[in-house]
């Protein structure tokens, strides 16, 4: 196909593709079998699966719960983005060594203009047998390369290798190359079904149409979509910055055993870490606190900070996550060989100075309860926040101070069956039991089908029929059913909301054959 001069010329690129990289940094990361049938879930569906799951039809998109139909062995993994991105992170550092100018695509695909390879290593191809031994060096063998014009078309090919695991497109040869890819290779999501329908079923179907005709119908994406099918990318590739060296790592040999001999080794490693930040004009919102023992075992926790990381503050995450870790008395379960510290998430120096007049109430609030956690330990000084969840005492929740909450249920997702607000101003830790009576003094109780035995006339806050007192109004039952798959966990009752003679408002729950105060309306 003859370019027109108006066109801008096509780079020549190569394009370095892992299989299944998300899967693999979550076997790095847990220690899990080759082998082992592995999905990672995201929102409740599939997001990337290992070969041996696809074997037994597990595959992307699908909903979580046919996944373990299909494989009853499966393990399930939550996605981690962050995760993903930093294990790739030594791959790009590789690359770098021996191929300067890798621009990442994503986690477990990279590009590279590949005149500057194919001149050192002698040949295009020559350059891409370096690139699978690079990455044979870090133990991922199972690497693949494509060269071709343009990163879309160079992508293709390597998705396209087979055994090979290198395929070369010649120059000019991409548009044939192309042609008969399915529009899906597009991505573009919400404009494949269209074209599908419109019968335009491959690459080289859009290719053959004009792109004047693909802009007015389309749009920017009809016309991008052209370029691409018709193997004219001219996307430059933009090389990578660097990033700055901000993370600290100090080793003890030999190693460690006691939680206060790793605390003061790691006090000149913190302020090394926070004095580095500082010369950058960064200050550290989010530390990674990384520590490997003597059997080569790492443990890694993320930490938080409601302001920013001192030294001090270093030291004391690093004491935290040793006493969580196994620690007895002042001694640790195993010998401590690497402590790594690494700023997850970092915040401009400027945005974190002290006012003129320093920085008032909120300030020293930060200060003293900082400097009361230290001495007394990370939960000791906790926060309230609000969790989700159907019952009111479910959504109490106590974070340590600086953490976000972790492991807990979101308060903005749905939860059909939860209490509409207001909320009540008095929840019980433990439900009291109450009794709940009609004017006979019968207890009143609920049908399986729902309906009240009898209208509530009288209400007892201590169960105690001497304390019964008359009540103005009441309202239910509203059915409350959950975990009902799993017969450890389910839980079926029936709440009402009741107003006493004192102008009082409870929030009752019937379980089985009690009544029980969950909170009250003060």
């Amino acid at each position: 196909m003859a370019r027109s001069a108006h066109e801008p010329a096509v780079t020549r690129a190569i394009v370095l593709w892992y299989p299944d990289w998300p899967v693999i940094a979550a076997q790095q990361a847990l220690e899990l079998a080759d082998d082992l049938p592995v999905a990672l879930v995201e929102k409740g569906l599939v997001f990337a699966c290992s070969p041996a799951a696809r074997a037994d039809g597990v595959k992307r998109g699908l909903r979580m719960r046919e996944a373990q139909a299909r494989c009853p062995q499966l393990e399930v993994v939550p996605y981690d983005p962050i995760l993903d991105a930093r294990t790739f992170e030594p791959v790009i550092t590789a690359i770098e060594e021996i191929a300067p100018g890798v621009q990442p695509i994503r986690p477990g695909t990279c590009v590279i203009r590949a005149r500057g390879p194919a001149r050192y290593y002698g040949g295009e191809a020559e350059a891409a047998t370096e690139l699978l031994r690079c990455m044979e060096a870090l133990g991922l063998p199972d690497a693949r390369v494509g060269i071709a014009d343009g990163p879309f078309a160079a992508e293709q090919a390597a998705r396209s290798t087979g055994r090979a695991r290198v395929r070369v497109i010649p120059s000019g040869d991409s548009p044939a190359f192309l042609a008969p890819l399915p529009v899906s290779q597009l991505g573009l999501l919400e404009l494949t079904p269209l074209l599908r329908r419109l019968g335009l079923h491959t690459l080289g179907d859009i290719a053959a149409l004009s792109r004047v005709d693909m802009r007015e119908r389309f749009g920017e994406r009809g016309e991008h979509a052209h370029t691409l099918a018709s193997g004219l990318d001219s996307t430059a590739v933009v090389p990578r910055t660097p990033p700055k060296q901000l993370d600290r790592a100090v080793e003890f040999e030999p190693p460690l055993d006691r939680v206060d001999q790793v605390t003061f080794a790691v006090r000149g490693t913190a302020e090394q870490f926070v004095a580095g930040l500082t010369k950058a004009g960064l200050v550290c919102t989010s530390l990674r606190v990384e520590v490997t023992d003597e059997s080569g075992r790492v443990s890694e926790r993320t930490w938080l900070h409601p302001r920013l990381f001192s030294a001090p503050d270093v030291v004391d995450r690093v004491r935290w996550q040793l006493q969580g870790a196994g620690a007895i008395d002042s001694g640790l379960a195993s010998p401590i060989s690497r402590v790594v510290l690494e700023p997850e998430a970092v915040d401009d120096i400027g945005h974190h100075e002290d006012g003129l007049w320093g920085g008032g109430a909120d300030e020293r609030i930060h200060h003293g309860l900082t400097r009361v956690q230290s001495m007394l330990g990370h939960e000791a000084v906790v926060t309230a926040t609000i969790g989700g969840g159907r019952a009111p005492a479910e959504r109490q929740v106590l974070v340590p101070w600086g953490d976000r909450p972790v492991g807990v249920a979101r308060a903005d997702q749905p939860w059909p069956g939860s209490l509409p607000a207001p909320a009540p101003s008095t929840v019980f830790e433990v439900p009291r039991p109450v009794a709940v009576l009609t004017e006979e003094g019968a207890a009143v109780d609920v049908t399986d089908r729902g309906d009240v035995t009898a209208s509530i006339a009288l209400f007892s806050p201590t169960g105690n029929l001497r304390d019964a007192r008359p009540v103005e109004s009441w309202a239910g039952p509203w059915p409350v059913r959950e975990r009902w798959w799993d017969a450890s966990l389910s839980r079926a009752m029936h709440r009402f909301q009741l107003v006493d003679a004192d102008g009082t408002a409870w929030l009752l729950a019937l379980a089985g054959a009690g009544w029980f105060a969950e909170a009250r309306y003060d």
